[in-house]
């Protein structure tokens, strides 16, 4: 297969990573044409993630003003048959970033489902410990911290956080019958091993109604993941 020229590079760095287990009927009306759930163990997940954009080219070119910053987005998991292989890929319900000309050129040129809210991180090490936090702002501050283990480790083969971590595609809906998909190339993320996590979100206000009961919700598993330097390759129709 000829490689896709890279619309994007950057890094993605210190990706906050909450997994909650859903009922697969809350994400079908959200699932992009010719693909299917991705599910782990049985386990339907979608997940809310936190992460910086560092460092940021689009088509080699740095924008001023949009090289570094946060994002916030609530994603879940599919996968799509092509040509006798499975493409695992995720899907965002929205990704929340602090500059309008982001949302502007998702949403027109890519479909994409974007919101530009205020938006604020932190990053500490004091002795062995790294905290991570990220706050965006809609009506209140929402925030999403994690501590962890100051050192990262491997990923472990088979495992959650494999899965989480391990989608190298991206799709979004165009319509019933159409589907716009793109590659992410990053090499292998390690993880810091989460000792204690919050998160004061408000699903519903956020991320609509469907979604309000996550804000009572225990996630199954909370990561922080290094993240790397990623390409994001130009998109397709499929």
């Amino acid at each position: 297969m000829k490689s896709q020229t890279a619309f994007l590079q950057a890094e993605w760095r210190k990706l906050a990573m909450a997994n909650y287990a859903v009922k697969p009927e809350l994400l079908l009306p959200f699932v992009p044409a010719k693909t299917e759930l991705d599910l782990w163990n049985n386990t339907c997940y979608v997940s809310l993630v936190g992460f910086m954009f560092l460092n940021t080219r689009v088509l080699g070119i740095k924008v001023p003003f949009h090289i570094n910053f946060e994002e916030v987005n609530l994603r879940f998991y599919v996968r799509y048959h092509d040509r006798g292989e499975w493409k695992r890929g995720v899907v965002f319900i929205k990704e929340i970033v602090p500059r309008a000309a982001l949302t502007f050129v998702a949403n027109t040129l890519y479909g994409e489902h974007y919101e530009t809210m205020p938006m604020q991180h932190t990053w500490k090490t004091e002795a062995n410990t790294l905290k991570v936090e990220y706050r965006w702002k809609k009506s209140s501050w929402h925030t999403f911290s994690v501590e962890a283990d100051s050192k990262a480790i491997p990923l472990e083969a088979g495992s959650e956080a494999e899965f989480i971590t391990e989608h190298y595609w991206g799709y979004t809906k165009i319509n019933a019958h159409k589907t716009s998909e793109y590659q992410v190339e990053h090499p292998r993320w390690e993880i810091y091993p989460t000792r204690n996590y919050t998160i004061d979100v408000d699903f519903g206000k956020v991320y609509g109604s469907g979604f309000s009961f996550l804000s009572t919700e225990k996630p199954v598993s909370v990561f922080l993941a290094e993240g790397s330097e990623i390409q994001v390759k130009a998109g397709k129709r499929i």
